[in-house]
């Protein structure tokens, strides 16, 4: 019988893995869809590097152990955590970290039931349909809730843990939300940051990106912003950040959204005969300027104002 270190590689080629692994697809994806970021995807292409070396050394037979690929997104709303993660399963998908590639994207009320016994098929449930890809956890403090002592959020956590432990080399858990709670809720339940290896914080956008993003945004659409109402929508996202509840990127679609509904108003009551594709495709500086932003209003969307309640 052969023996197994006959058959291991003793060399090993980093860059024709790195071609033939499908990664850098996934990398120039990341620059391609995700404007700015830029220490997000120093993160991601050196977790990438770190998983191509330890495929590697599993090959040679120096590393046996599945590496924590458990995660912790920080940042405010609006700044790419979920697109991140779901570039981040496809990308563990391809480097043979997990079966499938999917992402199951959760919320407390989705782990979390509202009577006794109800919490643990719920959780369990959700583990399930995640095993082979990446769980998702959006505001993740929420499961713990210490001020109420009937919260079901404990018993989702143990379970949680249990499984991040147990299951590593089948699913990978990502965690997010604001970095002041996510603080407060490792330091209050110490078992997940011990279990969580990567720490990726995600800043807020500039003025110039959130620009960015617009354009990009309407583009994708086959909308477009004449030069007035790029002049209007610069002004825009200066005074819409100073305000309460701005959520970046977010709070940007939101305001297209709104900007698209009072183009097609201004067509419907303006036009004075046939649209050409041009009329049909431009939004103008009244468009933008409609908004009560520029009245000293807030143009808050009920999303950031629900996320403030909470």
């Amino acid at each position: 019988m052969t023996d197994d270190a006959e058959t291991r590689p003793t060399h090993v080629d980093l860059a024709a893995e790195y071609e033939a692994s499908g990664v850098a697809e996934v990398l120039a994806e990341l620059d391609r869809e995700l404007i700015g970021l830029a220490p997000v995807k120093q993160r991601i292409r050196e977790t990438a590097a770190l998983l191509l070396v330890d495929r590697a050394r599993r090959a040679m037979g120096l590393s046996h152990e599945t590496p924590t690929l458990h995660m912790s997104f920080t940042g405010n709303p609006g700044t790419g955590k979920t697109t991140v993660a779901q570039m981040m399963a496809g990308l563990l998908h391809r480097l043979g970290y997990v079966r499938k590639g999917h992402l199951v994207s959760v919320t407390r009320d989705d782990l979390v039931g509202q009577y006794i016994g109800h919490t643990a098929p719920k959780t369990r449930e959700v583990l399930k349909k995640a095993m082979g890809g990446v769980l998702f956890i959006d505001e993740a403090y929420y499961l713990w809730k210490p001020d109420n002592e009937r919260d079901y959020g404990q018993e989702a956590i143990e379970i949680l843990l249990q499984v991040m432990e147990n299951n590593r080399d089948d699913l990978v858990v990502i965690m997010a939300g604001y970095a002041d709670r996510m603080d407060k809720f490792f330091s209050a339940n110490p078992g997940f940051r011990s279990r969580i290896a990567h720490h990726i914080d995600f800043p807020d956008y500039s003025d110039g990106e959130l620009l960015h993003i617009s354009e990009t945004m309407l583009g994708g659409q086959n909308y477009v912003l004449d030069g007035g109402a790029r002049a209007a929508m610069a002004e825009y996202v200066a005074q819409r950040r100073t305000q309460p509840h701005f959520a970046n990127a977010r709070s940007i679609r939101n305001a297209l959204d709104r900007a698209r509904l009072r183009q097609a108003n201004r067509l419907f009551t303006e036009a004075a005969g046939p649209l050409d594709a041009a009329a049909l495709s431009t939004i103008t500086e009244a468009d933008i300027r409609a908004s009560r932003v520029f009245r000293g209003g807030l143009d808050v969307d009920r999303t950031a104002r629900q996320e403030a309640a909470e």
